[in-house]
């Protein structure tokens, strides 16, 4: 029970320290704001995410695919002349 009635005793201080020096008026103005450009942001429909989605798997399977494939012919070249 001490140990609860001390952690609120911290908190309140926290709090009101930040109340104090501004700490939370700005915090709340950093959030006001932010939220006001996220609704100014267009967001994808679930068509052009599903696509989007699809292009980067395919590239990433490309790319990986790629990479073995130089990777293999650097070991076995590497493995031929026994550097």
């Amino acid at each position: 029970m001490i140990t609860l009635l001390i952690w609120a005793v911290i908190i309140g201080a926290a709090f009101a320290y930040c109340w104090r020096k501004g700490y939370l008026l700005q915090l709340t103005n950093y959030v006001q704001q932010t939220r006001e450009e996220l609704r100014k942001c267009t967001w994808p429909t679930w068509g052009e995410l599903k696509g989007s989605t699809v292009v980067i798997t395919i590239s990433i399977v490309l790319l990986g695919t790629f990479i073995v494939l130089v990777d293999q012919v650097f070991f076995r070249l590497f493995m031929f002349f026994k550097l």
